[in-house]
């Protein structure tokens, strides 16, 4: 008798490949575990790259600011004809060559936008880690997929071998005059259908295939070997304690977070507006008589040097205020989309955690129906053996069996979808990996 409980020990030795024939010849199956599956494509998915540059992107952006407080010395030339008083457009004397120095030293509202700009190079790097959670939710539900697949492949194998049993019997009676034609017709439905459903599924295999070898990094015909596994218990604690993970670890909420701070150091910087600015300048310059400074000057010297601070009181600014407002304004809408990101994240964590209860029962209602079906044919072997049934009952028997099998398969994989989600939700998919 083939008896549920003989699943967990069946499981441990379940195994398939999927590639094209001619691929599996010219490569050896490469055996994936869930664990390592994911390891492989944390280290080749092309979506963490990408998010990987455009972090960096942020940092060089954030460094653009920053350099107004650091020193920064140019060097260059204003050389041109003049005719009357020596000038350029710039207010600078022409210079055969010229050398200036700046450094920023006070300057509140230009440090805020610094400030931001660096918040917003580390939003970005929590940008990168909810690109690292999507690869990692992906990737495994593509991998539990592929398991559910290949088992229920194996499973419609055998529903063809009772259908092709079932019409045969059934056209033997009908030559009898036993049966009347709609019974094999009805048959026939039975095996086409069958073979339908095989059809979609091994296009379905295809397709995961195709998705975690791009993943992984493998090369594109590699066959893949699965076994089947469970996601790790994480998701069985308490809604509550899920709720406080999420509030914690959630990266749309820790984004928001990240969005507040930064229009918050933006705010401060942009009050601060009314301060003083202070910069710290030099400049040299090498003049040249040809541009009549000899004329329209007491004195003329080549070499000058200046230096010192320039510094700037703000009397009367209206941009000052203008920024503030502004500023005031994207503080409170972060503040704003921050509150609701963090009721929604809690009302996501409670739905998604009674949702896996769902998918508990639900599976454990198949399980049984399954168990059902498995002591029905058990119990038509026997009367079968005893030649009290015939072996088209049997086969129908079967049929059932390996569709409530089926249909315990897709109870699981619901199951672990929505476990996939709250562990995402909750910020907890490394546990995947651990």
């Amino acid at each position: 008798m083939r008896g549920f409980h003989n699943f967990a020990a069946a499981a441990c030795l379940f195994a398939f490949a999927c590639a094209p024939v001619g691929a599996q010849e010219q490569l050896a199956p490469v055996s994936l575990t869930l664990k390592r599956t994911v390891e492989l494509a944390l280290q080749n998915s092309k979506d963490i790259q990408v998010a990987r540059i455009q972090a960096s992107l942020a940092d060089r952006a954030a460094l653009i600011t920053r350099a107004e407080f650091m020193p920064n010395l140019y060097a260059g030339s204003g050389a041109g004809y003049t005719y009357g008083i020596p000038e350029t457009p710039g207010g600078r004397a022409p210079s055969v060559f010229n050398v200036t120095y700046t450094e920023q030293i006070f300057n509140e509202p230009l440090r805020g936008q610094a400030k931001e700009q660096q918040q917003q190079a580390r939003a970005q790097k929590i940008a990168l880690e909810d690109v690292r959670n999507m690869v990692i939710s992906q990737t495994a539900s593509a991998y539990l997929e592929l398991v559910k697949v290949r088992h229920s492949l194996d499973l419609l194998r055998k529903e063809q071998e009772s259908a092709d049993k079932i019409l045969s019997v059934t056209q033997e009676r009908e030559g009898e005059g036993f049966e009347l034609p709609m019974e094999v017709t009805r048959a026939k439905l039975t095996k086409a259908q069958i073979a339908q459903r095989l059809l979609q599924l091994e296009d379905r295999d295809d397709e995961l295939c195709t998705f975690l070898r791009s993943e992984a990094g493998l090369a594109p015909e590699q066959p893949i070997d699965v076994t089947p596994e469970d996601l790790p218990g994480a998701a069985e604690q308490e809604g509550a304690n899920l709720v406080a993970l999420a509030l914690q670890n959630n990266t749309d909420i820790r984004l928001a977070e990240s969005d507040v701070q930064a229009k918050q150091f933006r705010l401060t910087g942009e009050k601060r507006g009314y301060w003083p600015t202070i910069e710290l300048v030099s400049i040299y310059s090498m003049l040249a008589k040809f541009n009549n400074y000899d004329k329209y000057f007491n004195a003329f010297q080549r070499n000058n040097y200046n230096v010192g601070v320039q510094a700037q009181v703000p009397i009367f600014s209206p941009r000052v205020k203008a920024s503030v407002g502004l500023a005031q304004i994207n503080l409170q809408a972060a503040k704003e989309n921050l509150a609701s990101k963090k009721s929604q994240v809690s009302a996501d964590v409670r739905r998604m955690t009674r949702r896996v209860r769902e998918m508990d029962a639900a599976k454990e209602v198949a399980r049984l129906e399954l168990q059902l079906a498995q002591q029905n044919v058990a119990q038509l072997q026997a009367r079968f053996d005893e030649g009290k049934v015939s072996l088209r009952d049997i086969e129908k028997a079967r049929l059932e069996e390996n569709d409530k099998w089926m249909a315990y398969l897709d109870a699981n994989f619901q199951r672990q979808q929505a476990q996939l989600q709250l562990l995402r939700t909750a910020g907890q998919l490394d546990t995947i990996l651990q």
